[in-house]
């Protein structure tokens, strides 16, 4: 079973990676259509989580995987917003909620490893 499990993880975070990178291009692949606009961005944010999942089932403290997770997605929304341009009124509470969530998982972590 563990076997399996590192497959699905490897895999997992691959795709996430290829869609991060090149969400229009693993759009066309799995959908015969390029993702376009909107779609790149949240073809990106799931990237993010598919990556997230990844290092989550990797052996080691599941709670690594929402720590990146937040924290990618984290820097991801403040540099759409920024960067792109693209501000819907949930866009900065999102990154403020997620850097919140980031602090503590991150705090989490380290004091789960100091006891």
């Amino acid at each position: 079973m563990k076997k399996v499990l590192l497959f699905a993880a490897v895999a997992e975070a691959m795709t996430g990676l290829a869609l991060l990178l090149a969400p229009w291009f693993v759009g066309w692949l799995l959908f015969g259509e390029g993702l376009t606009g909107t779609g790149i961005l949240a073809g990106r944010v799931a990237g993010i989580a598919l990556i997230a999942l990844g290092v989550a089932c990797w052996p080691g403290p599941p709670v690594a995987g929402m720590l990146i997770y937040s924290a990618g997605v984290t820097l991801y929304l403040g540099y759409v917003g920024l960067a792109g341009g693209l501000t819907g009124f949930l866009l900065w509470p999102a990154v403020v909620l997620h850097l919140v969530l980031t602090v503590l998982l991150a705090r989490s972590i380290t004091t789960t490893s100091r006891d």
